[in-house]
């Protein structure tokens, strides 16, 4: 990395575009080459110059007389080293901008719920979003210690999630290079369903002496994809059920209490809600329609939001069988609306 003081911001700039263009025709670059097909606005002989000085420094070489240039060893490595801290930075900014959108998330969640109990004056609930169809769009794997790496993982939606991975060695960044390139080009845009043995059993042969570390990967990927992992419950008014006599005079009236404190069974009510095929409008289920059992004497009205790239989320209100139907669909569709414009809006003001 210390070799990249050597270089303006011209000189890092024709390199990359030798180098990319090398990759694709597999032909020695020119001059002219460059200033018809890149976007340099330099002129013939200004490249010229700066091939002669990259030359010179040893990052590109001329293989016959008249022919053009192609990167030398070091030169690929330097363009490695750019590629690997343009991603890293990438990353960190990726980082820092999901931290802020998941921190004004949850606030607004939090706030939805209460604003729905006070509403209704029902038990509500608000799950955060999760994506049901979860695809990779990148890993990154890095050295932590002498025997373990931490994989960072990047999802459709753009979920980061980090996993530390036992692998009982030093890689070394040769290795960590071959294997995050071998992962991200056969991984990239696939679902964990699409992620069969026949793949896995490719990445483990390329991967060689390390198939471990492919296989310990993949288990990462798996834990992480899955959506109960990822989902927070936001809840207000459960108490307001005492007010309703049908409910507080029963032993259930606790049950749903315990419910709305352990989240466990909200949690699959969510689930059930986001896995219907007909999740996009407001479902109501009465009595012993409800998926949680709990629920059996309450009537339960869920609504699905969508803040865009598979992100979806479930609003929920929990009352007697005698609730305000319309009252309560007609405030579930306007907060709906609302949460789907967090993602046109409020989310991408970064």
């Amino acid at each position: 990395m210390m070799a990249a003081v050597e270089l303006s911001e011209r000189k890092h700039t024709i390199l990359r575009a030798i180098i990319q263009n090398y990759l694709e025709t597999g032909e020695p670059v020119g001059s002219r080459t460059l200033s018809k097909s890149t976007d340099l606005k330099l002129s013939s002989a200004t490249i010229r110059n700066e091939m002669a000085d990259l030359e010179d420094l040893g990052y590109i070489f001329q293989p016959h007389t008249s022919a053009g240039r192609i990167p030398s060893d070091k030169g690929y490595r330097l363009y490695v080293d750019m590629l690997m801290q343009d991603k890293e930075q990438e990353l960190e900014e990726l980082k820092s901008v999901m931290l802020e959108k998941t921190d004004r998330v949850e606030k607004v969640l939090k706030q939805a719920a209460k604003v729905l109990a006070a509403n209704t004056n029902y038990a509500t609930l608000v799950s955060s979003p999760v994506n049901r169809r979860n695809t990779l769009k990148f890993i990154q794997l890095s050295q932590v210690d002498a025997r373990q790496i931490v994989a960072v993982i990047v999802m459709s939606g753009n979920v980061i999630k980090n996993k530390i991975i036992d692998v009982g060695e030093m890689l070394g960044n040769e290795t960590l290079l071959k294997l995050n390139m071998l992962l991200n080009t056969t991984l990239n845009g696939m679902s964990i369903e699409e992620i069969n043995l026949g793949l896995i059993a490719r990445l483990k042969e390329q991967a060689g002496i390390h198939s471990n570390v492919i296989s310990n990967v993949l288990d990462a990927v798996a834990d992480i994809i899955h959506v109960e992992d990822d989902m927070e419950i936001y809840t207000s008014g459960a108490t307001n059920i005492f007010k309703y006599p049908e409910l507080s005079d029963k032993q259930n009236a606790q049950e749903i209490l315990n419910a709305f404190e352990e989240k466990q069974q909200l949690a699959e009510l969510v689930t059930e809600t986001l896995s219907s095929e007909e999740n996009h409008g407001i479902q109501v289920y009465i009595g012993d329609e409800a998926p949680v059992k709990t629920m059996r004497d309450c009537s339960v009205v869920t609504a699905t939001y969508d803040l865009g790239d598979g992100m979806k989320g479930t609003i929920g209100i929990i009352g007697p069988k005698r609730m305000d139907y319309e009252h309560v669909m007609k405030t579930l569709k306007t907060l709906q609306s609302k949460l789907d414009a967090i993602n046109k809006k409020d989310l991408d003001e970064d």
